[in-house]
């Protein structure tokens, strides 16, 4: 392959790569792959907030590679995968214990009277939601199962292949009218 070949594929390539990743972080503020919508949440855990977005660190865990012929986009977060294919977790002891360590926090947070009751303002209420929802967690027993909903944030689809087909012939369209512009100069000389 010529070395004018492989300028054009990686430049093609590396189009594909910037699009792509933007269109991939997109997912996370459309909740949705391209058009297919994530599956809504059943937890109170953050009503109203982002689907797959708590801390930000899944979103920013998406990284991609280009080598010569490929781009390859992945994850370096170990649950990114639960969440994009779907799937079924055994709970552990280890995380029975993380979903009481949540109840603790949650109930702690709890807005208190002078007198040590609760408070009824908005924010305990949803204290109060999320606590009943991580003791029910904890109260699983180990070896049960929790099933993650399929939310798709990076794959193969047919957005993907629109954009990828117009980005390379919008850089073959720059490549060939550059080419005969030059060859139209050679001639005029």
């Amino acid at each position: 392959m010529s070395l004018e070949i492989q300028t054009i594929i990686r430049r093609i390539l590396e189009d594909i790569r910037v699009d792509l990743s933007d269109e991939f972080d997109q997912n996370f503020e459309r909740q949705a792959f391209f058009s297919d919508a994530w599956s809504r949440r059943k937890s109170p855990v953050r009503p109203g907030g982002h689907i797959l977005v708590d801390t930000g660190r899944l979103r920013r865990s998406i990284q991609s590679r280009v080598d010569d012929s490929s781009i390859t986009f992945f994850s370096t977060e170990p649950y990114a995968s639960i969440h994009n294919e779907g799937g079924e977790i055994v709970v552990t002891e280890k995380m029975k214990k993380y979903f009481w360590w949540k109840y603790y926090s949650a109930q702690g947070s709890f807005g208190r009277k002078k007198d040590g009751s609760r408070r009824n303002d908005k924010r305990t209420v949803q204290l109060s939601t999320e606590a009943e929802f991580w003791k029910l967690m904890a109260l699983k027993k180990a070896g049960t199962t929790i099933r993650i909903p399929r939310r798709r944030f990076l794959g193969a689809s047919p957005e993907v292949e629109r954009l990828v087909r117009s980005i390379i012939e919008e850089n073959l369209e720059d490549y060939l009218g550059e080419a005969i512009r030059i060859e139209i100069e050679s001639q005029n000389k």
